[in-house]
């Protein structure tokens, strides 16, 4: 069977028809069709900010809608983006004077705390320029600077804990599960401190969703029975909406696993420990009464 669509019209001048494209599907150039791949750097521009403490203006990194592609969900509330990571511009940072917050609080700066920025960020700070797409490193360090500032404003104890958070996050990017470990304990610290003295919500989140964000942040750094309280009480409580309660009914499920699991291991451990223990001392008998 001749598969050419236009076979059977040679006699009529049309010899050359074989192997025609018939809805002119051209094979793009593999070079062409890279070079139309959008950079990271596409998806960004720049806008233009007052800095609060000195005055000066500067650009910042802005995403465009567009940039925002959900990979996955975590249960501490990060975020895996797909193209553009948005947590890596999520840092303002005044390259005159070094006053650095989360973007979300650069502008809430209160008029008192603007002279303990001078005085213990302006007066050491070094200026340094930024390339025009940040990683995973350069996030960390922005962060850091954010948090270096709160503490010499003496921020609220949710902004801090919140730039814990988050440095956490980058630690994870990074599969550096210690400093990871660190900041999730510092973040901790600050919500517990934040739910007891800070209006809610915070940072978007109300009084359930930071007791749940404390259990879990208690879960990942090992305290169980710290995490299985306060997921009790949002469990309980009235108050608390039906979906989160099901996502600390989902984290005590996970506690009760991991704690079978590391008691099925530990057992397992146990015996094959008195397995050699037995080994060795029958092996010691035997050259004892060895003829």
């Amino acid at each position: 069977m001749n598969k050419d669509i236009f076979s059977g019209l040679e006699d009529l001048g049309f010899e050359d028809a074989e192997g025609l494209d018939l809805y002119n599907k051209k094979q793009e150039d593999p070079k062409k069709k890279e070079e139309k791949e959008k950079t990271e750097e596409d998806y960004l521009f720049n806008r233009e900010v007052e800095c609060p403490v000195c005055g000066s203006k500067f650009k910042v990194k802005a995403l465009k809608s567009s940039a925002y592609r959900i990979g996955k969900k975590y249960s501490d509330f990060y975020v895996s983006y797909n193209l553009v990571n948005p947590y890596f511009y999520d840092v303002w940072v005044c390259n005159e004077c070094g006053y650095s917050a989360l973007k979300s609080d650069f502008e809430k700066i209160k008029y008192h705390q603007i002279d303990q920025v001078k005085e213990k960020i302006s007066s050491r700070w070094v200026s340094k320029d930024y390339p025009e797409t940040y990683d995973v490193d350069i996030a960390i360090e922005r962060y850091k600077l954010a948090l270096l500032n709160y503490w010499a404003i003496n921020s609220k104890s949710s902004m801090k804990a919140m730039t814990c958070l988050k440095i956490a996050w980058m630690y994870r990017i990074k599969k550096d599960a210690d400093n990871e470990k660190l900041f999730l304990t510092k973040a901790k610290e600050g919500f517990d401190d934040a739910y007891f003295n800070e209006d809610m919500p915070i940072y978007g989140m109300d009084k359930y969703t930071v007791m749940y964000l404390i259990g879990e942040l208690n879960r990942r750094i090992g305290k169980s029975d710290e995490a299985l309280s306060w997921f009790s009480k949002v469990i309980t409580s009235a108050a608390a909406k039906q979906k989160i309660k099901e996502m600390c009914r989902d984290q005590k499920d996970l506690i009760r696993y991991d704690e079978k699991e590391e008691e099925k291991a530990q057992k397992e451990k146990e015996e094959e420990e008195n397995q050699l223990h037995n080994n060795t001392k029958k092996g010691l008998f035997s050259k004892l009464f060895k003829k």
